[in-house]
């Protein structure tokens, strides 16, 4: 096991809402999350009920403003920065509390933090105050800040009719407004590479070195593959722009939106950023240096440091230790267990309930998410349920207020959501004049009202939880977890989750959770089966050659699990007899297609 100073997990982006104030929970733990800057409306009404709550100054940004939600962003990133910074300070003033919350902080630390061990010499030496706040000052890990951006969520706006300039675009404001906040983290780049969106990093300074080569902002890209990691990091490196931390995440054993891979798994991908990383780094290292030269920075002498993370589909201590220890990973992402932990996540009692009670056939990947990409969801969700009921009613769609996903240009040129009301009617007007049998038109119509408004949805539970008033959006709750979800049967406080992680205790009450690999494999001939079947007669060979190079993937992966089960089983409990047999059976299954 690698030397590590304090916390060995991360909890990644969740929905647009649930983890928006997360970092304020528990990075003063040292416990590293991520905020989604998607909805800058919902950051302003956090601001608002952060600053009564925490006595704090508070003017109001309206969307009149000029670069509203830029600022609007910078805010309330500059707020959550001032109110960590803030209880961390009273934090280190209460270790001589019993059941202070420096206490806490050192309860959760894994045994094989460098930091616990440091910590504990000085609980036991430091019997003067000031010697242990002087040791704890410079000592104590803060979880970082991060904020993530989806790449593809760069709509363009318009002012008084007139299409503004690329920087105003959602993706473009969202980076300027972390790129002015006081923050010192990571912004984490993910659904793949926005050429036009990397290229406005050069113009903020904080994402460049020092001169003792240090960042103020860093860059973090969510990939699938080594390769998608290699291309970006490359493209960013020729301006100058330094990856920090390449974050690995499965590509559907994951919350949210899923975007599949060609059937590699993840072991098989962890394995080949092991073998290449040195390659990767120092093939942009070349180019970064040149590059930063060529624009009169300063330039390190070696390749700044590069963390490599992973997360989807984690469940258990074993599976935690093996990632950690097997593919030298810095981090490992826990996303989809924390929703459980309402002390680290913000999330509506009922909501939580509908999560504890949930089983694998609950979990599904939806088609509900205008954007087009498959979307993890939770049957039965309020949002869903409403969705339905308008349905019945004969009056589809939501009223569009947020247009964060008015992305489609079919009715207008400055672009629709496929969840709104207005899209819906005009798509089903259209369909009616296609003279399709009763039963194509059925399907068609319910591709189309089948689309819902997460937009407004992933944010509810955040108003919910929070007591704040949820109009004029409604109070339907859209939830995304990943299929992991089915395990975890019960709320849990911090500390126990963190316990569960470190393999201090366990709460999945289940004895038939298969490995984390094992259900990514199930996942993938699900999927493998869904594309097979919808195959139309007489599909084009192409179609048919790409579907066949998904099955040798899995294949192929089934075979690395079965060279890894050889030198491990000893060692580690994450592989097993079960597992073997698991293989054996999923192996069989995907001979039998095409």
């Amino acid at each position: 096991m690698p030397n590590f100073r304090a916390h060995t997990f991360h909890i990644p982006v969740m929905g647009i809402g649930y983890t928006i104030d997360t970092p304020i929970k528990v990075a003063p733990y040292g416990i590293s999350s991520v905020i989604s800057l998607v909805d800058d409306m919902l950051m302003e009404t956090m601001r608002e009920f952060y600053s009564k709550n925490m006595n704090l100054s508070y003017t109001a940004i309206s969307s009149k403003t000029y670069d509203a939600r830029a600022k609007r962003i910078t805010e309330y990133l500059n707020m959550v920065d001032k109110i960590v910074r803030d209880k961390v300070a009273e934090m280190k003033l209460s270790y001589q509390e019993k059941e202070g919350e420096l206490q806490k902080y050192f309860d959760m630390l894994p045994d094989l933090s460098s930091l616990k061990a440091d910590m504990k010499k000085a609980f036991q030496n430091s019997r003067v105050v000031k010697d242990f706040n002087a040791w704890s000052k410079g000592d104590l890990v803060v979880g970082s800040i991060d904020v993530n951006i989806m790449t593809k969520l760069d709509k363009e706006n318009y002012s008084d009719g007139v299409k503004q300039t690329d920087e105003f675009n959602d993706a473009h404001a969202a980076l300027r407004g972390f790129a002015n906040s006081t923050l010192c983290s990571s912004l984490v780049f993910s659904a793949g590479m926005n050429p036009k969106l990397y290229g406005y990093l050069e113009q903020f300074n904080d994402f460049y070195p020092d001169e003792t080569g240090a960042f103020r902002k860093k860059i973090t890209l969510k990939v699938s593959d080594f390769r998608s990691a290699l291309i970006q990091g490359k493209f960013l490196a020729k301006k100058g722009l330094w990856v920090s931390e390449y974050r690995v995440e499965s590509g559907l054993n994951c919350g949210g939106h899923a975007f599949a891979s060609d059937g590699s798994l993840m072991g098989p991908i962890l394995e080949e950023f092991k073998n290449s990383r040195e390659d990767l780094i120092h093939s942009t290292f070349e180019l970064y240096a040149k590059a930063l030269t060529e624009k009169g920075k300063f330039a390190p002498s070696t390749p700044p440091e590069i963390r490599f993370t992973a997360q989807g589909g984690v469940g258990t201590a074993d599976e935690h230790e093996f990632l950690l220890n097997q593919y030298h990973l810095d981090s490992v992402g826990w996303g989809t267990p924390f929703l459980l932990v309402p002390e680290a996540v913000s999330i509506d009692n009922g909501t939580m309930e509908q999560l504890c009670q949930a089983t694998e056939d609950d979990l599904y990947l939806s088609n509900i998410s205008p954007l087009g990409v498959p979307f993890n969801s939770l049957r039965g969700n309020t949002q869903d349920l409403k969705k339905a009921e308008r349905i019945a009613q004969g009056v589809p769609g939501s009223n569009c207020h947020k247009r964060y996903l008015a992305l489609n240009h079919e009715f207008s040129e400055k672009g629709g959501c496929t969840a709104s009301r207005e899209y819906q009617k005009q798509k089903i007007e259209l369909l009616k004049t296609q003279n399709l049998s009763a039963e194509e038109y059925s399907k068609q119509e319910s591709a189309i009202t089948d689309k819902s408004c997460i937009c407004s949805g992933l944010g509810i539970s955040t108003l919910l939880v929070n007591k704040i008033n949820t109009a004029p959006f409604g109070d339907g709750v859209s939830v995304c977890p990943g299929p992991n979800m089915a395990y975890f049967s019960k709320s849990v406080s911090l500390k126990s989750m963190v316990d569960h992680i470190y393999g201090r205790c366990d709460i999945i009450e289940r004895k038939d959770r298969p490995s984390m690999f094992v259900n990514e494999l199930s996942i993938y001939i699900e999927y493998l089966k869904g594309k097979v079947a919808n195959l139309q007669v007489g599909a084009p060979e192409k179609e048919i050659k790409s579907l066949n190079s998904v099955k040798n993937n899995l294949l192929k992966g089934i075979e690395y699990y079965r060279d890894v089960l050889a030198n491990t089983k000893e060692r580690i409990q994450v592989f097993s007899t079960q597992m073997m047999n698991d293989l054996d059976k999923q192996e069989k299954e995907l001979n039998g297609i095409l």
